[in-house]
């Protein structure tokens, strides 16, 4: 089993309050042991070790004792230098997103389509090529003697040939009438349609009959028997000889939030369908995107979207790579793909020009990861590898070309004839010991540069393999580690050569028993890491974790930043701990040091920003504190060009009672920032710092914007 956890801090607080009695009974060396105990289990935990139950009365009494070291706590000194002169900008795209097709990521989360076929939304490809096929979880209503259902490659798609082939034996005669309700066949969405009272939602389908038509569209509740919404189709016989697009809005009388999609009829007959979508009128920005799932992503102020993976641009094989022509124009013809890696079929919906109108939306700049002709078990020789190069430098002219190039004109005829602004590609995915990459690697690097000499561009090898033969502006690092080492690895970059090509840390996260669904420990863990990023800033140029989200109905990788079902979603610890670092892009470091005996615990950065919310200008100092004990912090700053405020400023805490602490469906907001207002604020101020915490001290700078003060709306910080 687990091992035990800390007290409460709320216990730990209370017994403060009486630590001068408690420690007038307390032996010295008996609380030095209770220490060392401690420190035992905290490493354990850190590094995902089981342990068996020690003896809790003995437990009990030393953890009480314990109360007497957290009440006394531990004394600390840091000291900032915010003189102008030695301030350095940190680079304006340091922290961003990454996003991976896993999990459900997008197919049945932040693409809010919500019709599925087999985790294929639309079309009735996913059964597979052949025909007939299986077209799960599309479900029949009725039985068989009265419907037939199967697929048939009689689609007006090329791209998409598969259709579904419904044909009705019972009708309205007395002799062989349907049931009352009709027959037909449903579709329960991505484990649920979520139906909200009132909304209107945007249903498509392409149908073709040469009989007299007359099919009901419902949405209702997964049982049938709540109708929601209803909107009925008819036509004279010949009317739909030929296919036929309808749309239509259905708006939703109540509620319900697992529900289906369900096409009925009671008349005899065929009918064909195909690429049947529903999706809701009100989604992000009016470009697809679920907006709650999508307003948590805005509301980190990304500087740079990453996309679309990870293993999933490679594939398990070649045949299921993520090829970006495929999944550009009308959403009808995309062909989708399964995505191999992660087991479910994509249908690319969310596909090249979706990720390129992301991340415009969320004010941050595209990073493509490219395909260089390579898969988990395969790849492309390098004598053969000039197709795909053609095929990446059309990408970035789609994304980049004037309305009068080729591709470029796609674009426009998308909607969206500005071009892109694509300035980072990513060559590859994890590939630098794979046979061919260094030789590939260089082909593509020189093709894209002799077109595109501004674009930067990433290599898979780290920065011992760059050279003049192997050039790149940047070389990728992924990080996965127990929260132990995580918060060791704030150093990791302080003796990297200050010189030469940047890093891009674009994949990091706590893995192991110790990082669970997402806990307390691991996003402290990851807060000093990312200190340790801020402060080397001039080496590392972008940092991003993984992954990003996931669907609570397929889980295929944890932690994972953001947890969400059809119709909730919550933030993980390290979501919220990414809120204490959104304003450092583009923010002035500067340097500090920090005087404490006998505890190395704490890292701690200090930095300037202007809060685009207030117009005002704050010193940031963030502290993590990674270890059992309280501590007593004194901040001395030197150098400021304008003087700290009395009043405004904001001290802001993540915390929780347990080192595992989670949050979850049933208690979303377990661990999440805690603000309050800081009533000594000054050049010198004496302040407490909880164990197991982050803690911002955002210090109001007496500018020209002195006027405005911040509201402190709910508990959290005005950024977030």
């Amino acid at each position: 089993m687990p091992p035990p956890a800390l007290p409460p801090l709320a216990s730990i607080r209370h017994w403060r309050a009486g630590a001068a009695a408690l420690e007038s009974i307390c032996i010295c060396a008996l609380r030095t042991c209770i220490e060392s105990l401690l420190w035992f289990q905290l490493w354990q935990v850190r590094m995902g070790i089981q342990r068996g139950c020690l003896d809790c009365s003995l437990f009990h009494m030393l953890v009480i004792v314990l109360f007497v070291g957290l009440a006394t706590g531990q004394t600390a000194q840091l000291s900032v230098d915010a003189s102008p002169q030695i301030g350095r900008t940190i680079p304006d795209k340091l922290f961003g997103i990454f996003f991976e097709e896993l999990n459900h990521a997008g197919a049945g989360g932040l693409w809010a389509e919500l019709v599925s076929n087999r985790v294929r939304v639309t079309g009735f490809e996913a059964g597979g090529v052949n025909t007939p096929s299986n077209i799960d979880p599309w479900l029949i209503i009725g039985d068989e003697s009265n419907i037939i259902v199967a697929t048939d490659r009689s689609s007006c798609f090329a791209s998409n040939p598969i259709a579904l082939r419904m044909e009705v034996l019972c009708g309205d005669s007395e002799t062989n009438a349907c049931p009352s309700g009709g027959v037909g066949i449903y579709n329960p969405g991505y484990w649920g349609m979520n139906i909200e009272k009132a909304k209107i939602y945007k249903v498509s389908l392409h149908i073709r009959s040469s009989d007299l038509v007359d099919l009901a569209v419902s949405l209702t509740s997964s049982d049938g028997l709540q109708n929601l919404a209803t909107h009925t189709i008819t036509a004279e016989k010949g009317d739909f000889t030929e296919w036929t697009k309808v749309e239509f809005d259905l708006q939703s009388s109540e509620r319900n939030t697992n529900s289906r999609l369900q096409l009925t009829t009671t008349k005899k007959g065929i009918i064909w369908f195909d690429q049947v979508s529903v999706m809701p009128s009100d989604t992000y920005m009016g470009h697809g995107f679920r907006k709650d799932l999508a307003t948590m992503l805005a509301n980190l102020k990304p500087r740079f979207l990453k996309f679309p993976g990870g293993n999933y641009v490679m594939g398990n094989y070649l045949l299921n790579a993520f090829r970006w022509s495929e999944t550009i124009g009308p959403w009808e013809e995309r062909p989708g793909h399964f995505n191999d890696v992660w087991d479910y079929w994509t249908d690319d919906g969310l596909g090249f020009f979706e990720f390129l109108q992301l991340a415009e939306d969320l004010g941050a700049c595209p990073v493509w990861v490219i395909n260089d002709g390579a898969s988990l078990n395969e790849q492309i020789p390098d004598a053969t590898i000039a197709s795909f190069v053609k095929d990446v430098v059309n990408g970035i002219e789609f994304a980049r070309g004037d309305t009068g190039t080729t591709w470029g004109s796609l674009r426009a005829a998308m909607g969206h004839p500005e071009p892109f602004p694509l300035y980072y590609i990513s060559i590859g995915n994890q590939e630098c010991s794979k046979p061919y990459y260094k030789e590939k690697y260089v082909k593509f690097y020189s093709a894209i540069k002799a077109s595109y000499p501004d674009i930067k561009i990433t290599s898979s090898c780290d920065i011992s393999s760059i050279s003049s033969v192997n050039p790149a502006d940047l070389y990728d690092v992924h990080v996965y580690t127990s929260s132990g080492d995580m918060f060791l690895k704030t150093r990791m970059f302080d003796n990297t050569p200050r010189s030469g090509p940047k890093a891009f840390v674009s994949e990091y996260a706590v893995t192991g028993n110790d990082a669970g669904r997402g806990t307390l420990v691991a996003a402290l863990a990851e807060a000093a890491f990312l200190i340790g990023l801020e402060r080397n800033s001039d080496v590392v140029e972008m940092a991003s974790c993984a992954p990003l989200f996931v669907n609570d109905n397929d889980r295929r990788f944890s932690p994972d930043a953001i947890v969400f079902n059809s119709w909730q979603h919550y933030g993980c610890p390290n979501y919220w701990m990414l809120h204490f670092f959104k304003d450092s892009s583009g923010a002035t470091f500067h340097p500090l040091t920090i005087k404490v005996s006998n505890y190395d615990q704490l890292v701690a950065s200090s930095l300037t920003w202007q809060n685009s919310n207030d117009g005002n200008t704050y010193l940031k100092i963030k502290v993590v504190n990674f270890g059992n004990k309280v501590v007593n912090l004194n901040i001395f700053v030197a150098g400021l060009e304008n003087s700290i405020q009395e009043f405004g400023s904001i001290k802001t805490v993540l915390t929780s009672g347990w080192l595992r602490d989670e949050n979850s469906f049933q208690q979303p907001d377990k661990v999440v920032p805690a603000a309050s207002p800081i009533t000594n604020a000054g050049e010198q101020m004496s302040v407490t710092v909880d164990p197991y915490s982050l803690t911002s001290f955002d210090l109001l700078l007496d500018t020209s914007s002195t006027d405005k003060y911040p509201l402190l709306e709910s508990s959290l910080h005005p950024s977030m």
